[in-house]
């Protein structure tokens, strides 16, 4: 089984045979970045029909057992996810409209401080909101995934505290082994699998160790240190692969409408656009030689299996169903 936490390519017939050609059975999906409500719902609605066209490469995913159903009829299970809680605008009531239209991850903020908690891009770290309190615990009921891949140390420390559900961190990788603004410090790490969350690896260039020039054996290396530390079970793969997306698109996800300003975020004034990809994770294709990475460097085939997929598999099945009371 493969899985993979988190992407955000442009979607297309190509990139969904590529998903088919890698053997990936199920994928998070971004449906939003700095999209408001409505604009959103326009984001499924392009989903429905690619649902549509493709029927055989591609079906909307609601709960675990649909990732079964699709590796049955040799499809992808598409799941999706907001990489900020714009969508809710600043009703809570929207949390579970949006779990209804079939969102089940949302990041409490992406780089900037939101109504809910702070970004990892904020000089002052000021934690969980009022609402965000009140919102974690609404996602929480209705089983829609709280995601701090974006958060600062200790929002995602004080978010993980206050769910009394598991938490993610669907893309990132850790601080000391990749010191990049995004990636987690042990103890906010810690935090988050203490309570049984998931860690999702990314392979965005920019979270890794020598960014594009990163070797596969660097990051498998990098992925057993982890299990080691953070327990295997708590592992998987968010790749975070941003495929045939115009450099235009990475200025809307760092700048969206809150700046005049461009803001370069994880790239500079003479590298703006998206980084290249390493040449072992180029597509959907190359999802395998993880797996044989993680071989080679001596994890076992259960801890590989897991982290594939399995984990992730588990991960779903547990918290994406509103909460019987």
């Amino acid at each position: 089984m493969r899985i993979d936490g988190l992407q955000y390519a442009n979607w297309s017939e190509k990139i969904f045979r590529q998903l088919r050609a890698g053997g990936i059975d199920a994928v998070h999906v971004t449906i939003s970045y700095h999209e408001n409500f409505r604009e959103t719902v326009l984001n499924f609605e392009k989903w429905n029909r690619w649902f549509e066209q493709y029927p055989d490469l591609i079906m909307k995913g609601l709960r675990a057992s649909d990732i079964d159903r699709a590796r049955d009829t040799g499809r992808t299970a598409i799941f999706f996810g907001f990489q900020n809680p714009s969508p809710i605008e600043d009703d809570i009531g929207l949390v579970e409209i949006a779990h209804t239209l079939g969102a089940r991850f949302m990041q409490l903020t992406y780089n900037n401080q939101s109504l809910l908690a702070s970004g990892c891009y904020e000089a002052e770290d000021t934690g969980i909101t009022r609402m965000g309190k009140q919102v974690i615990r609404e996602m929480n009921r209705v089983g829609l995934v709280v995601d701090m891949s974006h958060s600062a140390d200790r929002s995602t420390i004080q978010a993980a505290d206050i769910s009394d559900r598991p938490i993610t961190i669907t893309h990132a990788n850790p601080y000391g082994w990749a010191p990049a603004l995004r990636n987690k410090r042990d103890e906010v790490i810690r935090a988050v699998t203490d309570k049984g969350g998931m860690l999702g690896f990314s392979i965005y260039p920019h979270h890794l160790k020598d960014k594009s020039e990163c070797t596969l054996q660097s990051f498998c290396e990098m992925i057993a240190r982890c299990a080691d530390a953070y327990g295997a079970e708590n592992l998987g793969i968010g790749s975070d692969l941003c495929q045939d997306h115009p450099d235009s698109v990475v200025e809307w996800m760092r700048v969206g409408r809150w700046s005049k300003e461009v803001d370069f975020g994880e790239g500079s004034a003479s590298a703006p656009g998206f980084p290249k990809m390493p040449n072992w994770f180029k597509d959907n294709c190359d999802f395998g030689n993880i797996e044989v990475g993680l071989g080679e460097i001596g994890m076992s085939n259960t801890e590989i299996s897991g982290i594939m997929g399995g984990n992730w598999y588990r991960f779903f099945s547990e918290n994406f169903a509103p909460r019987v009371r």
